[in-house]
């Protein structure tokens, strides 16, 4: 029961510098995937802007009004 030694082949991946055409798809109709995107999760953009816009206008509001309160 000895050890044989085994022949291991490396394959290496590299992208040639003068390749152009290297993430061809990610910019291929791009504005119908944004739109099947957003159309897709309308209600989870709302549940995750509403309370953090509620929360920046209320900040706005209140800090409006805690300096506007010394002149009356």
């Amino acid at each position: 029961m000895g050890k044989q030694p085994v022949k291991l082949k490396a394959v290496v991946y590299a992208l040639s510098p003068f390749q152009q055409k290297i993430m061809p798809g990610l910019w291929k109709d791009l504005p119908e995937k944004i739109h099947h995107k957003v159309s897709e999760n309308w209600i989870s953009t709302i549940l995750l802007l509403a309370p953090v816009i509620g929360t920046y206008s209320y900040a706005q509001y209140y800090q409006e009004r805690e300096k506007l309160e010394h002149r009356f």
